[in-house]
Parts: C-alpha cells; sequence; structure tokens
C-alpha cells in the first residue's frame, strides 16, 4: 500500500529534504532545545530525562556528550552540501575558478562574522578572539571545496582525508612541545595549544589563555570532518546504487569510524577540545548514522510532514544563531508572557521560558520560510 504520508523526496532542484531536517534537528539544540531538555528534567525530575540533560554539556576534556556532537555534525552537513553543490555546478560547465571564488568569499564572510558573533565590534579589537566556530565551518568550508574542486576522483579526496587524520595523530602524539615534550594530552601540555600560543592572534578562550578549541591545528581537524560529509555527499549521488544500498553504505561507514574510534580511545583519548583524531571519527560516525537515518525515512521512504518543523530551522541556520546571540530573545518572550513565567514558580517558569525562547524563534523561522526569505552564506 502507497505511503499517505508520502511527498516528492526531491524539493527545488535536487534539494535533499534530510539534509535541511538534519541541519533544523542539530540547529534546535544550540538555539535553545537545549536548556529547554535541562530546564525540564530538573522540573519533572524524571530519571531518563535527567540522564538526557546530562548530555547537553560539553565533557569538560576527555570524553563525549552528544553536545560534543553538534559542531561537527554541522560541519558534517556543510560538507554533504559540497558535494551536491559543486557537481551540480560541475556540470552546468561552471567554471573552477568560479567556484574557488565562491568558497572564498563564503569563506570571508563566516570569519567576519564569527569575530561579530565574538563581540569585537562591540567591545573592540585590542583584547579580541578572532577564531570562532563559524570562522572555523568557512575555514574547512574553503579548504573542503578546494580539495573537492581540483580533485580527480573521490580517491583523492579520500586521500587527503587519510592524510589529514593520520597527520593529526603524528602532530599530537610525537611531535614535541619544548619544555614538556611529545603526546601529552593535558590542557596544559597538548601540542594545539603551543601552536595556538605561538601563531594565534588575538585572545585564547581556554585554559585561562593557554590554547584555543577553535585554534590552528583543531581547524585542520575541522577540515576532515568536513571531507567526511563530502564523502556521504558522494554516496548520495551514486546513480549506480538504488536507495537502500546508499543507505547502507552510510550505515556500514558510521559503524566503522565509530568501532575505529572507540577501539583507539584507550591509548589515545577523545577530546574536543583539542580535536583528537578519535573525536573525528566518533563524531564522523554518529553524523554518517544520522544522515543514513534522516536520508532513510525522509528521502526514501517519503515520511516528511514530521520533519518539517527541522527543516524551518535548518533553511536559514546561520541567520537564527547570529539571531540568538545578537537579539534579547528572553527578554521580548518575558514582556510577552512573563506573568506566566512568575506565576509558574521557579522551575516550571523555567520550562514556559524556555519553550516560549524556541516558539517565538521558530515562528519568526516559519514567518521566513513562507516569505521565502532564505539567508545565505
Amino acid at each position: 500500500m502507497e505511503n499517505p504520508d508520502r511527498i516528492s523526496p526531491v524539493q527545488g532542484k535536487g534539494r535533499l529534504l534530510s539534509l535541511d531536517a538534519l541541519r533544523g534537528f542539530d540547529m534546535l539544540w544550540i538555539i535553545g532545545g537545549d536548556f529547554f531538555l535541562i530546564s525540564l528534567a530538573k522540573w519533572s525530575d524524571v530519571g531518563w530525562l535527567k540522564t538526557l540533560a546530562e548530555q547537553m554539556n560539553h565533557v569538560k576534556w576527555i570524553g563525549f556528550h552528544f553536545y560534543d556532537l553538534i559542531f561537527p555534525l554541522f560541519m558534517f552537513i556543510s560538507g554533504i552540501a559540497i558535494t551536491l553543490s559543486v557537481k551540480s555546478r560541475l556540470i552546468l560547465k561552471t567554471s573552477k575558478s568560479e567556484l574557488v571564488k565562491k568558497a572564498l568569499y563564503r569563506m570571508v564572510i563566516l570569519v567576519s562574522l564569527g569575530i561579530l558573533y565574538n563581540g569585537a565590534f562591540r567591545d573592540g579589537f585590542a583584547n579580541a578572539r578572532y577564531v570562532s566556530i563559524l570562522g572555523q565551518i568557512g575555514i574547512a568550508y574553503f579548504f573542503a571545496s578546494l580539495i573537492i574542486i581540483f580533485s580527480r576522483s573521490f580517491k583523492t579526496s579520500l586521500f587527503w582525508l587519510s592524510g589529514i587524520l593520520i597527520g593529526i595523530v603524528f602532530i599530537q602524539l610525537f611531535v614535541p612541545v619544548p619544555g614538556i615534550g611529545a603526546g601529552v594530552l593535558t590542557p596544559e601540555g597538548h601540542i594545539n595549544g603551543y601552536v595556538d600560543r605561538l601563531l594565534l592572534p588575538g585572545r585564547l578562550a581556554y585554559g585561562n589563555g593557554t590554547f584555543d578549541a577553535l585554534g590552528i591545528i583543531s581547524t585542520i581537524s575541522a577540515i576532515a570532518i568536513t571531507l567526511m560529509g563530502t564523502g556521504a555527499g558522494y554516496i548520495l549521488q551514486l546513480g549506480k546504487l538504488t536507495e537502500y544500498q546508499k543507505a547502507g553504505i552510510l550505515v556500514g561507514t558510521g559503524f566503522s569510524l565509530l568501532v575505529f574510534g572507540l577501539f583507539a580511545s584507550p591509548f589515545y583519548p577523545v577530546i574536543k577540545q583539542c580535536w583528537t583524531t578519535t573525536y573525528s571519527l566518533i563524531a564522523g560516525g554518529i553524523s554518517f548514522l544520522l544522515i543514513a537515518l534522516f536520508y532513510l525515512i525522509i528521502d526514501v521512504w517519503g515520511y516528511q510532514k514530521w520533519s518539517f518543523f527541522f527543516r524551518v530551522i535548518g533553511m536559514n541556520s546561520v541567520f537564527i544563531y547570529l539571531f540568538v546571540r545578537i537579539a534579547p530573545v528572553d527578554n521580548i518572550m518575558e514582556f510577552f508572557i512573563g506573568w506566566i513565567i512568575k506565576a509558574m514558580g521557579e522551575d516550571s517558569g523555567q520550562v514556559i521560558k524556555a519553550l516560549g525562547a524556541l516558539t517565538g524563534e521558530w515562528l519568526l523561522l516559519y514567518y521566513m520560510y513562507r516569505k521565502k526569505i532564505f539567508i545565505k552564506v
């Protein structure tokens, strides 16, 4: 029997709905979903909710929580978009120089927006933090794009990916830090921090100014996770495979990366703040599994209506990321529903406050969606 919820699996010019939905799912936790879940767990005092709420914080050093997945997942998704975009433009005979210019323009804009996000335009540039999440996304996107644009085959990009992952292992385990030694993966002793202190301009935001989690070596690792996304995009474009075969390869790749990362983690720890290769493998593995799941449910089986909530967020992800940073969303919502928040008490009020902020943000994005306002970078 035909699925009554099924609609066309492709929106617009070959757009994967699952990609927009996964991007929106990822962004949800950045724009307030984390605060809502934490508030709900505190109010309800339910055990499984508390367990989920614990995942809404970054691990301090060694280990992995769900919240540590959000940033690399976004970069993985941007890697998929690179493959889909570059291939379609090359088919349309767009010159490689033009593609490079577009990627360079995107990098410059994202780096600039990242500096804005960090408050340099508000506080001044004397002690500004120049590295940022948006900046790292832009830099990784640019270099991953160069690799895809000028690679003669998919094997070439795999060579680059393997080289980066292995190179990070070598740098972090075997290159000595003066006065400390090699392979000291502590906040004070890791090679990332030494390179950041040596070369990175501006303020370092971690370890009392000894390193930055978004620093130079971490950015090279970010290129690797973006290249993993280009690999997923390549698999999704293989015309000779059935949709189930594509999903199967994505799942197999994801499990393989996870197993390899977990196997190596006892002697090469999973550390987000210096972006070890084991962290890349685990984050990449989960990202492969998530895109396989979303692709199978949304684009293959055609169950798409449920994903509309996430797609609305995913279509304007950079905008909403900046909006919740710049605009006083909580104050705006309290202006309208503050009387409800006060009447509900402290814990219940926090749940209402978080839900109200999320609702207001989504309604703004829905308005933009209806008006076809999509702010692209």
